[in-house]
């Protein structure tokens, strides 16, 4: 394991520390890792995996997706496609976040995101702190998203992705408002599923889900 150092994101040769590093301890396809769609009440899980291209000259806008205004995430959405080494994506549907839980699920959409890479990375710098069981040569770092350029790249792409998927879902369960909050447990979500029940792709296991459920059903 290559040993860790705290350090602040001020600049894009900070933001690289981490690929630096691996890179000097004779790691060569180095990717960062990122997921997002946790917490949603319906919806997928997407997790994205990029590689760096060797010059990062024009990559400082690409930060944590959070931080970011939509129409920007979308722009540099594309910009990372352009220039990105490599890209992969994992999405995991809400059927099968129930059947293996939200943090199996996790893992499961990031093997995939790897998976999707056109070249096997000998290294991962993964957001946050847990370490998925599959992954051999691999650091976990917390706020990853916002202390390596690869991460922010990768929460860029998982994000608009699944904001896409969600987009394209809206149309197929249109009384559930899902372009709007992505299936994120919001006021104008609650009221839907109030008003409409659930749908196949609100996640069962959720126990705010169980409880509507169980109105519902008693109402």
């Amino acid at each position: 394991m290559i040993p860790a150092r705290p350090i602040r994101a001020e600049n894009q040769l900070d933001r690289t520390f981490y690929e630096q590093r691996a890179r000097k301890a004779g790691r060569r396809v180095i990717a960062g890792l990122d997921e997002v769609g946790r917490g949603p009440l319906a919806g997928p899980l997407v997790a994205a995996c990029v590689v760096l291209p060797k010059d990062t000259h024009g990559w400082e806008e690409v930060i944590d997706s959070k931080k970011i205004p939509s129409s920007q995430r979308r722009e540099l959405f594309i910009f990372i496609h352009e220039k990105a080494g490599d890209i992969g994506v994992g999405i995991v549907d809400s059927y099968t976040i129930d059947r293996i839980n939200v943090l199996q699920a996790t893992f499961l959409a990031m093997q995939r995101a790897v998976s999707g890479l056109s070249r096997e990375p000998d290294y991962l710098l993964i957001d946050g702190n847990q370490h998925p069981p599959w992954a051999q040569n691999a650091e976990t770092i917390v706020k990853g998203d916002s202390l390596s350029l690869s991460i922010a790249a990768a929460s860029i792409i998982a994000k608009v992705t699944r904001d896409n998927v969600m987009q394209d879902y809206d149309s197929l369960y249109p009384k559930w408002g899902f372009a709007r909050h992505k299936g994120y447990g919001t006021s104008q979500h609650l009221t839907a599923i109030r008003e409409h029940g659930i749908c196949e792709l609100h996640r069962r296991s959720f126990a705010q889900i169980t409880q509507l459920e169980m109105v519902l059903s008693s109402s």
